[in-house]
Formats: C-alpha cells, sequence, structure tokens
C-alpha cells in the first residue's frame, strides 16, 4: 500500500548537501528609460535582497522541509563569504577557508555515517573535482546519492542512484530526441551505462519523467502561476531526497518533488516550499 503523503515524518530524514555554494544578490528597482549607449532599460535601483544559491539553496530548501540538514562546502573570505556564514544557520562548522573541497574528502566520509541521503550539487565551479571518489564512498557506505548534473560528462556521476537533469542538461548529453519514444530510448540507455537506480527528467511546463528500470512514468506539471523558475531545480532535488530519506517510496517522492517545483515558481528568485506548503500542515 502507497504511503499518504501527510504521513511522512521529515524530522527522521537525514541529509548531506555537497557541492558549490553560491550568493543571489538581487537589485529591485524603477526602469524609467532606455540606455541610449545600448538598448538596455536604466533601473533606479531602490532596495537589495541577498539569498543562498546552488547547494547552499538546495540545503535551505531540504531544511524548510524538516530534514535534519548538514552542507559541506568551501567559500572565499570575502564579503559574499562571511554574507553566506550569516545566511545559512545550519552547520557552518568552520570559518570560510582557500582549502579546496577537494582535499576535505576525510570530512565528508565521517560525515556519511551521519546521514540518509547524500545530494551533490554539482553547478561546475570546481567544488566537486572529485565527485567520483565522493560516490564510491557514499555507496559503500550504502548511502543513496542524488545528483544534479551539469555539463556533458555525466561519466563522472557513474555509480550515484539517482541524476535529476533538465531537459536541456540532458539533450547536451544524449542528442536532440525525436519525439517521446525516441527520449525513453535515450534516457534509458543513459540510465543503465551509469549504473543508476534511476533519471529523473524535469521538464518545466511539462512536468517531469521518472526512468527507471524497463519503465517511465510522466508527472504532469501542477498548473500554478509562474513568476521565477530560478531555483526550482534545487528544490525538485532537495524535496526528492528528504523524501527518500524519510523513507517515502521512490514514485511518491517524485510527485511530492513536482509539486514543491510548483510551489517555488509561484516566488520571486531562489526559494523554498515549506512543509506546512507542501502537506497543507506544519
Amino acid at each position: 500500500m502507497a504511503e499518504k503523503p501527510n504521513n511522512i515524518d521529515t524530522s527522521k530524514a537525514r541529509v548531506l548537501v555537497v557541492g558549490d555554494v553560491m550568493l543571489d544578490r538581487y537589485w529591485f528597482g524603477e526602469v524609467s528609460r532606455i540606455s541610449p549607449e545600448a538598448p538596455v532599460p536604466v533601473v533606479l535601483v531602490g532596495g537589495e535582497e541577498d539569498r543562498l544559491g546552488g547547494a547552499a539553496n538546495v540545503a535551505w530548501n531540504c531544511k524548510e522541509l524538516g530534514a535534519r540538514t548538514r552542507l559541506l562546502s568551501v567559500v572565499g573570505q570575502d564579503e559574499a563569504g562571511d554574507k553566506l556564514a550569516e545566511l545559512l544557520r545550519i552547520d557552518f562548522e568552520k570559518p570560510p577557508s582557500t582549502e579546496v573541497l577537494a582535499a576535505k574528502l576525510e570530512e565528508f566520509r565521517r560525515a556519511l555515517s551521519e546521514c540518509d541521503v547524500v545530494i551533490l550539487s554539482d553547478y561546475g565551479k570546481g567544488g566537486l573535482e572529485h565527485i567520483e571518489d565522493m560516490i564510491r564512498a557514499a555507496r559503500k557506505a550504502r548511502k543513496r546519492v542524488l545528483v544534479d548534473p551539469k555539463g556533458d560528462d555525466y561519466a563522472r556521476y557513474k555509480g550515484s542512484s539517482i541524476i535529476t537533469p533538465n531537459t536541456a542538461e540532458l539533450r547536451e548529453v544524449v542528442g536532440r530526441w525525436k519525439d517521446e519514444k525516441d527520449l525513453v530510448r535515450r534516457a534509458q540507455a543513459l540510465r543503465a551505462q551509469l549504473g543508476l537506480e534511476a533519471l529523473l527528467l524535469t521538464r518545466g511546463a511539462d512536468g517531469m519523467t521518472l526512468f527507471q528500470g524497463r519503465r517511465s512514468l510522466w508527472v504532469k506539471a501542477e498548473k500554478r502561476e509562474v513568476s521565477d523558475v530560478t531555483g526550482a531545480g534545487d528544490t525538485v532535488i532537495a524535496t526528492l531526497a528528504v523524501m527518500l530519506g524519510a523513507r517515502a517510496g521512490l514514485e511518491a517522492a517524485v510527485r511530492l518533488a513536482n509539486r514543491a517545483a510548483g510551489i517555488v515558481v509561484g516566488k520571486l528568485g531562489t526559494a523554498a516550499a515549506t512543509r506546512r506548503e507542501l502537506f497543507g500542515k506544519s
């Protein structure tokens, strides 16, 4: 019998997020005219807001869903690094360091014993240079490994449990498909080649498709007014990890991730779906 979403206790999930953290800075203002030097608007900035981006946004989403969340990354010794430390509030255990993440494998291995699921959030900024070693260590520790991929070299993700590319990212790797049948063939071939449990394709307004074994599941996008799709992929992988960490089935986790994505695209900028918004209760 499938579990009821409202009965999933996300407080039991322990998630380790590793990857490239960023500081997203937003400027708000009024556009009064077009620049005479170029066809761009001239903005009178009236306000500024900093938000967590990249892997930090993934960790924030996990935390907002109620999971016990740990973030492992490296930030610079600068104003942006200080701001990230101020915003995070989740296991920011050391001051910013110039030490690269690739040299922190031992810390990563130690952290594995305190998590159920690992998220590797790859934004192509160099923080996951030794991702192959991390995947091997996590799988040896019998942890599920979810990867948000980047670039065209997916061989580095071999052995992970689930990857969550969007349409453009998958097309860069498997080529342009002719139709849905061709997409299934290409996606399943990639899944088998990498030895994945599943491949979750996020398709924007077309929802999501989960490829596993010899079957695929299409989940229709929930109809909502779209404000901003920034960071929706972060919400998807975070929700998926939290639900799996809370012992939900994969298909149930995918449907909840789809619901969470629908919530955050209705918000401006990088955002998180809360447990109350997702389940309708605290």
